[in-house]
C-alpha cells in the first residue's frame, strides 16, 4: 500500500446516512475551539466528570462561557450533565467519545496539523 492509500484508508466500512447524520451533529458541536478545548480537558482528566468552575480554571475561559459550551455539547450528546443538591458536574459520554476516536481514528499522538 503506497504512502496516499495509507493515509487515506478507512480501516473499517464507510458511514451509512444515519452514521453520517449523527456524526455530523457531533463535528457541528465540536466545531468551535473553546469546545474542542473544552473536552479535551475532560478527556484528559480520565473522562472524570468536572464542575463548570473546574473547567473554567484549567481552560482559561470564564464560568459563563464553559457553561454556554457545555449546554452546546451535552445538546449534541457529548456529554451528560449530573445535579447533586447546588452541584453540576458534566462529564464524557464514553460511548460517543469512542465512536469519534473510530470515525476519526484520533488516537494517535503522532498527529500533524
Amino acid at each position: 500500500m503506497d504512502e496516499i492509500s495509507a493515509c487515506c484508508a478507512l480501516g473499517g466500512r464507510p458511514l451509512d446516512a444515519a452514521e453520517a447524520q449523527a456524526a455530523a451533529t457531533l463535528f457541528k458541536a465540536l466545531a468551535q475551539p473553546a469546545r474542542l478545548q473544552i473536552l479535551s480537558q475532560l478527556a484528559a482528566a480520565g473522562c472524570s466528570p468536572m464542575t463548570v468552575g473546574e473547567l473554567a480554571c484549567v481552560s482559561g475561559l470564564s464560568q459563563p462561557t464553559v457553561s454556554h459550551h457545555l449546554k452546546t455539547m451535552a445538546d449534541a450528546g457529548l456529554l451528560t450533565r449530573s445535579k447533586s443538591g447546588r452541584v453540576v458536574t458534566h462529564e464524557v459520554r464514553p460511548e460517543v467519545f469512542a465512536e469519534l476516536r473510530r470515525i476519526l481514528d484520533i488516537g494517535h499522538a503522532d498527529r500533524r496539523w
